[in-house]
């Protein structure tokens, strides 16, 4: 009898230790995948910081010429 319940907990801790590394995996998967949308949506909007005086300067720039 002994021995069956200790069988069934040694089951039981693979069973724990595989589903604590898939979600490891799921978290690593998620956190990357934040980081990147992050990365795709923040570095476009600080371009156009940039971007956005430079081309209406250039704009008001060609519209005095005319």
């Amino acid at each position: 009898m002994e021995q069956d319940i200790l069988k069934k907990f040694e089951a039981q801790d693979k069973k724990l230790d595989e589903i604590y590394r898939s979600v490891e995996k799921t978290r690593k998967y998620f956190l990357w995948t934040l980081i990147i949308t992050l990365a795709m949506i923040i570095l476009p909007l600080i371009g156009l910081i940039f971007v956005i005086p430079v081309f209406l300067q250039s704009l008001s720039l060609s519209s005095v010429g005319f």
